[in-house]
């Protein structure tokens, strides 16, 4: 048993760091993020209240029939209003003190007297408190996975008008009451349907797995949990290039874990050397890390650099010494990405072929060789305008950072670390939620409530 105890005890550090996978990739949004997102959000509440339905009330006093239909929301005063993050994993929406403003038509039937008609009314002292759990679904794609709500009307008052008007006023009572608790039960559901189906809706434009270009791909998805803190919210990405002809190919990552401590800014986004070591490995397996220049499309610079210098021996050797330059450049192993805090480099080894090829004549190669991206000058500029041009326009490309669609990064700062980079921006939504929920919402096939309503109501007391 004691051997066992302490065998268990070795082991335990390797599993804890097995168990705990280095994120290529890791966003923090930070209260002042929040803040930018409560406002949107708090429009996006304001739309989906105004849309809340009712069934009618109707019922019988003695020898009063009424019928309450067709309300509609007018308008809504939501002036105090909350959202913060609340550990674990959970955000917390507040609204305090709002009042809702609301319009229905009325129908009486009293013995022979028959009124019809509209009647305003308003709730106040509206309390909602809602409750978001945010986790990792199975497709490694943040969603709400659970939302609990509670909400209450403090009072509710409704002007009455018309010939019947010390009737109504009688009956308000009733009336009034089954229009509160109708209205308080119609509250939490609509905005449960807005967090779990609508709000869910635009969280699945985070890309998780999708294609770069016809090369490579990459991996977006979460490793685990959001963590919560009372003023941060942290994700930790895979952040990992593949190429595409092997989708499920792995690299491990033995880069260091990037590490965001800064929370001034609405949001920090950090990259470790795995994540551009990844992009370059994807690309190196697909090929396309070669380039061949001849003739022109050799840059001028480096052409009188090579001519004037490295290879000026052999150029005064040479009869051919005017016929265009043919530069053959293939990296030969996967680049690496060194970061440090006074930059960041790239490593490259290649084989480089020099020829010239004089018109009508076969070609006369000059020299072939292995290189590195430190060796002599020449070269050094050859891959500084060649292979690295080819390696950053890729990797930029690939660098979609993942956020919801209509979210964009504004007034970006780079810092470097020892092995990985952070990038403070602050947020903007290019795109309203509601934009992108409708952009996203599947057409309806059949319509949930009738296009219209009765002109005139039936004397019928049964059906009133």
């Amino acid at each position: 048993m004691a051997a066992g105890s302490c065998l268990l005890l070795l082991l335990l550090p390797w599993l804890v760091a097995a168990s705990h996978s280095s994120p290529g990739c890791k966003i923090r949004i930070t209260s002042k993020g929040l803040d930018l997102v409560k406002q949107e959000g708090l429009r996006f509440v304001e739309q989906e209240l105004q849309n809340i339905t009712m069934p009618d009330v109707h019922g019988k006093e003695g020898q009063f029939h009424y019928n309450i239909s067709q309300v509609k929301v007018m308008d809504l005063q939501l002036a105090f209003s909350d959202l913060h993050f609340q550990p674990q994993q959970h955000l917390v929406f507040n609204i305090s003190n709002a009042s809702i403003s609301l319009r229905f038509r009325r129908q009486l039937l009293y013995w022979f007297f028959y009124d019809i008609g509209s009647i305003n009314a308003s709730a106040d002292g509206v309390h909602i408190h809602t409750v978001l759990q945010l986790a990792k679904d199975e497709a490694g794609r943040l969603k709400i996975s659970n939302m609990t709500c509670n909400a209450s009307i403090a009072r509710m008052h409704a002007g009455f008008s018309g010939t019947l008007r010390t009737v109504y006023e009688f009956l308000s009572t009733f009336i009034i009451t089954g229009m509160r608790f109708l209205l308080s039960q119609q509250i939490c559901p609509s905005l449960e349907h807005a967090s779990l189906v609508l709000l869910n809706s635009v969280l699945d434009t985070v890309p998780v797995r999708n294609y770069v270009d016809e090369h490579i791909g990459i991996d977006y998805s979460l490793l685990r949990d959001p963590a919560i803190s009372t003023d941060t919210l942290d994700l930790d990405f895979k952040g990992m290039f593949f190429p595409r002809a092997r989708k499920n190919q792995e690299l491990e990552n033995h880069a260091v874990e990037p590490v965001i401590k800064e929370t001034e800014r609405m949001v920090y986004v950090a990259f470790s050397e795995y994540f551009f070591d990844s992009a370059m490995h994807s690309y190196f397996q697909a090929g396309v890390l070669a380039i061949e220049l001849q003739g022109e499309k050799v840059p001028k610079d480096l052409e009188v650099l090579l001519r004037a210098t490295f290879f000026g021996t052999i150029f005064m050797q040479s009869p051919a010494v005017d016929a265009p330059l043919r530069l053959v450049l293939q990296v030969s192993a996967p680049p690496r990405c060194i970061i440090k805090p006074s930059g960041t480099s790239v490593s490259v080894s290649a084989f480089l072929n020099i020829s010239l090829v004089p018109p009508g004549r076969p070609a006369i190669q000059l020299s072939s060789m292995a290189m590195l991206f430190s060796l002599q000058a020449p070269l050094k500029t050859l891959l500084q305008l060649t292979i690295m041009p080819i390696i950053n326009e890729r990797t930029k490309k690939g660098v979609q950072i993942p956020l919801p669609e209509g979210m964009d990064f504004t007034k970006e700062v780079v810092t470097n670390h020892a092995g990985f980079l952070t990038v403070g921006a602050d947020l903007h939504f290019s795109k309203g939620l509601r934009e992108v929920i409708e952009k996203y919402r599947p057409a309806p096939t059949t319509p949930t409530y009738p296009s219209s309503w009765p002109a005139e109501p039936s004397m019928d007391p049964h059906q009133l």
